[in-house]
């Protein structure tokens, strides 16, 4: 009996130290060759707060490109390195986690001032940053999913420290855009001959019109409007669990961040559609949008370019690609980079 007891102190004590190993694991980013080259993972100080920052290219003497990630609250460090090794030979890639969100998100800090507008001031701070570290006069700025709310706005307000925005997986109104990422799921629910499903979104027809609900993510990811050529969901559940730059104390702090942000977030772009508040930009800009996005819909995305005066724009299609074209289909992503913004 004492044998098994001291067996269970022993399982007890393991299962504990396993725990706090994987806890608190130093985390790192993986090692890029060459004398100038730079791969950095770091918390920065950031407008009063701790940014994560993930700074990786071959030569840190290329441009640079921000690319600042969607969710609201999802966090990009985990799995983008899958996705940006043939960027990081033409590019400096800076990501960062956003205020409250993954790495970024501290226990006991106070985030009720959480908003939109806070979050285009961080960038613009960050920018300023990323810009004199890197001795950059400007840099690119990309923007993912609902990360193109706030990068849209940054281009808007301060030209001067962008080269150029691209918005991929445009946010527009996004009323219109769930009406028809609706539109769409219904369709392809009709088809797969799903009832269950079919009763099921036709119930959410008054709510998602008015804009009082959105289209409820799984059915996109299911019915393919969300990745078609990878397994989003499975990167970021692999990087979260398994990649070196996120530990499990990590992962608690990304649901919890994206617990308290999205809601808050979410809101606030329903209440100001970016159609009304970002119609100019002197930067050039592009929107690059997958054939099959419907969490951002690409006919309304089509449409808000249409309407914004820029000194010069371009609409891009992926005719693979859903929601996420810079990763379903990167080489021809980080191709048109190379063309747009490395050769003369």
């Amino acid at each position: 009996m004492k044998k098994v007891r001291r067996m269970l102190v022993y399982s007890g004590a393991a299962i504990l130290l396993l725990v706090g190993l994987a806890l608190f694991f130093p985390t790192w980013t993986p090692k890029l060759e060459g004398k100038n080259s730079i791969s950095i993972l770091e918390q920065v100080e950031i407008n009063g707060t701790g940014h994560e920052l993930l700074i990786r290219g071959q030569d840190k003497s290329n441009p640079v490109v921000i690319f600042v990630h969607g969710g609201p609250a999802v966090s990009e460090i985990p799995y983008a390195t899958k996705y940006q090794d043939l960027l990081e030979k033409d590019f400096t890639v800076v990501r960062y986690d956003q205020r409250a969100s993954g790495k970024s998100y501290h226990f006991g800090e106070e985030y009720s001032n959480l908003s939109t507008d806070l979050l285009v001031e961080d960038l613009l701070i960050l920018t300023d940053y990323i810009s004199a570290r890197l001795n950059q006069e400007k840099v690119i700025l990309a923007g993912h999913s609902s990360g193109t709310y706030i990068g849209i706005q940054a281009a808007q307000q301060a030209p001067d420290k962008y080269e150029a925005y691209i918005g991929i997986g445009q946010v527009s109104n996004i009323v219109d855009s769930e009406w028809d990422s609706l539109n769409y799921v219904i369709d392809q629910a009709k088809q797969s001959g799903n009832t269950t499903d079919v009763q099921y979104l036709q119930g959410l027809t008054e709510q998602v019109r008015n804009g009082t609900a959105l289209v409820p993510r799984q059915y996109v990811h299911k019915y393919g409007g969300a990745a078609r050529l990878i397994d989003a969901e499975a990167d970021m559940e692999q990087g979260l669990w398994f990649g070196p730059e996120y530990n499990l104390l990590d992962r608690i702090r990304y649901n919890r961040g994206a617990a308290y942000s999205q809601g808050i977030l979410i809101q606030q772009a329903l209440a100001e559609p970016l159609p009304a508040i970002v119609t100019k930009l002197e930067v050039p800009v592009y929107f690059i949008m997958g054939q099959y996005d419907y969490m951002t819909s690409a006919k309304s995305a089509k449409a808000y370019f249409d309407q914004i005066e820029a000194s010069s724009k371009e609409f891009i299609t992926y005719e693979q690609s859903a929601h996420y074209p810079q990763f379903e289909e990167k080489e021809t992503f980080s191709k048109w980079m190379v063309d747009s913004f490395v050769q003369p």
